[in-house]
């Protein structure tokens, strides 16, 4: 087998892509919830406004985490599609919808930032309806984000079974990437229909959420994979 094509070469290959994503999302994640003031359009304009630059840093590294998240799981599915490959076809198709749904999203954030910034838009429609103009923007935005937390839910359930069949990962990590999935799911349900209830539910999910993934990008980047006499065990016993 070339060193290219070994499973600890592309296991920590997608630990690295894998950490890409996790630093550029949670960058633009908390740059996001510094500007957005549900409810509030005048406070929100102005926190674009003053943020301007990192609200524009953001978006280009929520683009290139989106970009980098493709590349994780076209490297996985090269680790595992030898486990299932209707699973793992299912795996990259719910990844490319998340990101297909989270490159068109970014266009309420860069609208939110045009109108926040050029006072075209306030000289036409006034203050207070080019302020409407940016909450609505970021509202759009952030609904948009549930609808693509939908895939990126999905793609963690294929991921966490491939994980706990392949012997290549403990199996207790398989199963915490498949709770993930279900509990994203369950997030999104709660926000679109009872946010009240989302909010005593979200801290719980969050944690998580960052267990199971945080689990795995470092099980990735530190062991990479089981040895491959290991894992064959494992998956014969499975």
């Amino acid at each position: 087998m070339s060193i290219v094509h070994s499973p600890q070469r592309l296991a920590r290959t997608a630990g690295v892509y894998y950490l890409v994503v996790a630093v550029l999302g949670a960058f633009a994640h908390l740059v996001r919830a510094r500007v957005y003031v549900p409810g509030d359009a005048a406070t929100s304009t102005q926190n674009v406004v003053s943020d301007a630059s990192l609200v524009n840093y953001s978006l280009v590294a929520d683009l290139v985490q989106a970009t980098f998240l493709v590349l994780v799981v076209m490297t996985l599915y090269r680790l595992l599609h030898h486990v299932s490959e209707n699973w793992s076809r299912a795996m990259v198709i719910f990844v490319v919808i998340a990101v297909a749904i989270t490159c068109l999203n970014m266009v309420h954030q860069l609208g939110a930032l045009l109108i926040a910034t050029d006072p075209a838009y306030a000289a036409a429609i006034g203050v207070q309806g080019s302020d409407a103009l940016v909450l609505l923007m970021l509202d759009l935005q952030h609904h948009g984000y549930l609808i693509a937390q939908i895939f990126f839910g999905l793609w963690l359930l294929p991921l966490g079974l491939l994980a706990y069949r392949s012997g290549m990962f403990p199996r207790v990590l398989g199963q915490l990437l498949m709770f993930a999935s279900a509990g994203y799911l369950l997030d999104v349900g709660l926000q679109f229909l009872a946010p009240d209830l989302a909010a005593t539910f979200n801290p719980a999910l969050v944690i998580l959420f960052t267990l199971a993934e945080g689990s795995m990008l470092l099980y990735l980047l530190i062991r990479g994979v089981r040895p491959v006499q290991a894992a064959d065990h494992a998956l014969q016993a499975a």
